[in-house]
């Protein structure tokens, strides 16, 4: 009994000095990632000199689509080109006034290497509350047939804008086969006094 006390004791003094060693030999720093002069957390660290960011953190920050192939251990990241343009009364603006009135968003998508399975815009007020804009789905007549990597998307809407401050106008993708949809592009509308 007493030979296998000593035996588990060491044994677990050998596996904990052998990864106290490993631990001591390798390097690990957090490395500051900045996106537009923001700090973005915890997207990456240094490991003996090289340095490792979060593909989906970087995605999500460049308005990419991510996927991750789990079997084959591979990220792709896809970036369309999607501009937006909101346009009132004919003319594009970014700046509004606190009021309630009729839009129009634009949108224009090229370069979508990878295929999806909806779309849809939607627009956070302020304080953070998003409001579902318009958007389609595969089994919809008017979505982009299976693909094709450029497409227009025009919707109006009626909005009201209640306080002063940024709203984003956001377009979301959802790829095929995945269930989350993932942000490609946003502009936003600063509600000022102006008119």
């Amino acid at each position: 009994m007493q030979f296998r006390k000593l035996l588990i004791s060491t044994l677990a003094i050998a596996l904990f000095s052998g990864t106290a060693v490993y631990a001591a030999d390798t390097v690990v720093q957090k490395l500051r990632v900045l996106v537009n002069k923001k700090e973005v957390d915890d997207a990456g660290i240094i490991v003996d000199g090289k340095s490792y960011l979060s593909a989906k953190t970087i995605s999500e920050k460049l308005d990419g689509i991510f996927l991750l192939d789990d079997s084959s251990k591979n990220v792709t990241i896809y970036k369309p080109n999607v501009h937006m343009m909101m346009i009132r009364d004919g003319i594009m603006f970014t700046d509004a006034p606190k009021a309630k009135f009729n839009f129009i968003v634009y949108s224009q998508i090229d370069s979508l290497k990878v295929d999806i399975s909806a779309f849809k815009v939607t627009i956070d007020d302020p304080y953070g509350e998003s409001t579902w804009i318009d958007g389609r789905s595969s089994s919809d007549k008017d979505f982009p047939e299976v693909g094709k990597e450029n497409f227009y998307f025009k919707t109006e809407m009626t909005y009201s804008f209640d306080s002063f401050g940024k709203y984003v106008v956001r377009f979301w993708m959802k790829p095929e086969g995945e269930s989350n949809y993932q942000v490609v592009s946003e502009k936003v509308i600063n509600v000022t006094n102006s008119k």
